[in-house]
């Protein structure tokens, strides 16, 4: 009788389930309310977002494959847990330090590279690069037009103690062409028997070009080759790492250079920059990094090899959920009228979204929907201020784990015209995606975007 009874209610809580759960859609709604979102901004959201899955899943692929390609080179260099655990001191015989080195070149397919925490940011690892492989009467060329503002004062564009110029190195550019593209007539024009290394940027700093594929990146390097075989041609690869298939050192690059808590940090590193390259190139810039006649073989690891190589583990999916937000936010605000580089359907080569408001108030209310999205410091409120190494104010919104990492949800822009904010980063898709709509909400409360019923 019992046992009848149990089979009763089981069979009648099976018929109606509608009574003991509710629909999951339903709840995400709840959630999206209850964290500051809009019903019209939520729904104008999943109505772009229906229109992403084939890009999505294209992302998916990329980062399948450079997941094998991580995971690949950390078995052929056979990363052990003796690895994990780092050096003080001088760091002699860092077996850690060394084997990760040996997995950068792997990846990048590269003779050597240097991948330090003592290498403080991106613009230290390229400064790094520059002062060690060139030499007072050298000339350094950029192919692609104006370097990104912090390198600048590196390269003495705008006059700083300890510069490139300080140093009789010269400085000249190539403009790119009013689309975008290369001037392959100016840069024959460019490249003088003094021209010693070509840097590339392959992400488009503050500027509303586009940014560069590394095919792209390819045909340049081989007609500046083809020009004066001997030139160092050097990618500043910052935000493009794991983006494509290949990176620039596989199609002639001689240094690829970036920063650990962008793409390749997986968001783990809590500091430390990577130059993979040619030997000779890599080891002048140990030597410039430490001391000629150390070189590499000092600088302890200071017990964050762990976060480097996980980091570098996780970084193909990381990368791959940035760049689901970067073509969400392009998708999002294209729809809303507003100039985004690059457009919703093109091809991404790097995880960085160009949008541009035409105002500071859009910019500043952008950002402050990004730092409202964050799991730190959601509570604060950025604002312009004139930060080291900019020609004008700069707003930054990151609330981040890793003070200033760029792989993390994070947007920033330069208060100057035409007023265009950059966003990036994002740990997790599913961030991306709430910091979207959240930096949205912000401007639909600010009444700077007004949602028509048909968006």
């Amino acid at each position: 009788m019992t046992e009848n009874k149990a089979q009763m209610v089981c069979e009648k809580e099976h018929l109606q389930p509608e009574e003991k759960t509710s629909r999951p859609e339903d709840s995400l709604d709840q959630m999206y309310a209850a964290m500051g979102i809009g019903s019209n901004v939520y729904a104008y959201g999943n109505s772009v977002l229906e229109r992403l899955t084939d890009r999505f899943t294209q992302i998916d692929r990329t980062a399948e494959y450079n997941q094998l390609k991580v995971l690949g080179a950390m078995q052929a260099c056979q990363v052990s847990e003796a690895c994990l655990l780092g050096t003080t001191g001088y760091g002699y015989n860092d077996l850690g330090r060394d084997t990760l080195e040996q997995v950068y070149a792997k990846i990048f397919h590269t003779e050597d590279a240097l991948v330090r925490p003592q290498i403080t940011c991106g613009t230290h690892a390229l400064a790094l690069a520059l002062m060690s492989n060139l030499r007072p009467g050298d000339e350094l060329l950029s192919p692609v037009g104006k370097p990104y503002d912090t390198l600048e004062e590196v390269i003495g564009i705008r006059p700083s103690r300890g510069s490139l110029a300080e140093y009789g190195i010269t400085y000249r550019q190539v403009d790119l062409l009013p689309d975008g593209s290369f001037d392959y007539e100016n840069i024959r024009a460019g490249i003088r028997e003094q021209t010693r290394l070509v840097t590339i940027q392959r992400s488009k700093g503050y500027q509303t070009r586009p940014s560069f594929s590394v095919a792209q990146i390819g045909e340049l390097i081989a007609f500046v080759k083809g020009i004066k075989p001997d030139v160092i041609c050097m990618v500043d690869n910052c935000y493009g790492e794991f983006v494509e298939v290949q990176e620039p050192s596989d199609v002639g690059a001689d240094m690829v250079v970036g920063s650990l808590i962008k793409n390749p940090g997986g968001g783990l590193a809590p500091i430390g920059g990577y130059i993979a390259g040619k030997r000779a190139c890599v080891e002048n810039a140990a030597c410039r990094l430490t001391s000629p006649g150390l070189a590499k073989e000092v600088g302890a690891s200071l017990g964050v090899l762990k976060d480097f190589y996980q980091g570098l583990f996780l970084a193909p999916t990381v990368t791959a959920g940035a760049l689901k937000g970067a073509i969400f936010a392009a998708s999002l605000y294209e729809g809303l009228g507003f100039s985004v580089v690059p457009g919703s359907r093109e091809e991404r080569h790097d995880i960085i979204q160009a949008v541009t408001f035409g105002t500071p108030e859009g910019v500043i209310a952008f950002c402050q929907g990004i730092q409202a999205a964050a799991p730190v410091d959601s509570h604060v409120t950025p604002e312009p201020w004139d930060m080291p190494g900019y020609d004008a104010p700069v707003i930054m919104a990151a609330g981040a784990f890793v003070s200033g990492s760029s792989i993390e949800l994070s947007a920033d822009a330069p208060i100057k015209s035409p007023y265009a904010v950059y966003f990036q980063g994002g740990l997790t898709w599913q961030h991306a995606k709430y910091g979207i709509l959240r930096s949205l909400q912000s401007l639909v409360d600010q009444e700077i975007v007004t949602l028509l019923k048909e968006q």
